[in-house]
């Protein structure tokens, strides 16, 4: 085997471990906009409160995984 080959690999593994942070920001958006209906559901007072925690929490998840999005770019094509 060519070292070469197997640091390519290693590569491919890190960037694929790099985009799960979008998947599991998805489901993490997913759970947190759920949780937000129902709080309102429960306390229609708070709606706009919840709904900007909602929004800064999912801007937040989305940061995150467009940061992780960043290193997969960053390990494919600079590695």
């Amino acid at each position: 085997m060519d070292t070469v080959s197997i640091g390519k690999g290693l590569v491919a593994i890190a960037a694929a471990l790099a985009v799960m942070t979008g998947i599991f920001s998805t489901i993490g958006q997913g759970y947190a906009a759920a949780k937000a209906v129902e709080a309102v559901g429960k306390n229609p007072e708070a709606e706009s409160k919840i709904r900007s925690m909602l929004i800064l929490g999912a801007g937040i998840a989305e940061t995150a995984a467009i940061y992780g999005m960043l290193i997969a770019f960053l390990l494919i094509f600079v590695f």
